[in-house]
């Protein structure tokens, strides 16, 4: 699902309409706590779905639930390994998006859901 908003951009700069939707479809999927850390853990190294709902402290078929979204949307790939199925991400620029907001928000005391609130 990687798009290339510069090669798309307008003559001014502008993403195209199908830039700005797939990226709002990718931020989407990524709105879900779960599939924020699925995608997290995946930028960090290769896993099967046992370790992942390990890691999460999820259950095998919520983490398999958002592992198929993530998969269906292009946004995680897998392969086998014997009788595994291996996770990953294959997207550098996906990887850097997911470090930067998570990066964003590590250091901040109120919560984006608390500012929404105060009509900010």
């Amino acid at each position: 699902m990687e798009v290339d908003v510069t090669r798309s951009a307008g003559a001014l700069g502008d993403p195209t309409a199908r830039a700005l939707q797939s990226a709002a479809g990718a931020f989407g999927l990524l709105a879900s706590p779960m599939r924020l850390h699925i995608v997290w853990l995946l930028s960090q190294g290769d896993r099967d779905v046992t370790s992942l709902a390990e890691e999460i402290g999820a259950s095998l078929p919520a983490v398999s639930q958002h592992l198929a979204k993530l998969k269906l949307a292009g946004l995680v790939h897998s392969r086998r390994e014997g009788r595994r199925q291996v996770y990953f991400v294959n997207d550098p620029a996906l990887v850097t998006v997911v470090r930067v907001m998570l990066g964003q928000f590590a250091d901040r005391t109120a919560p984006v859901a608390e500012v929404r609130e105060l009509g900010v």
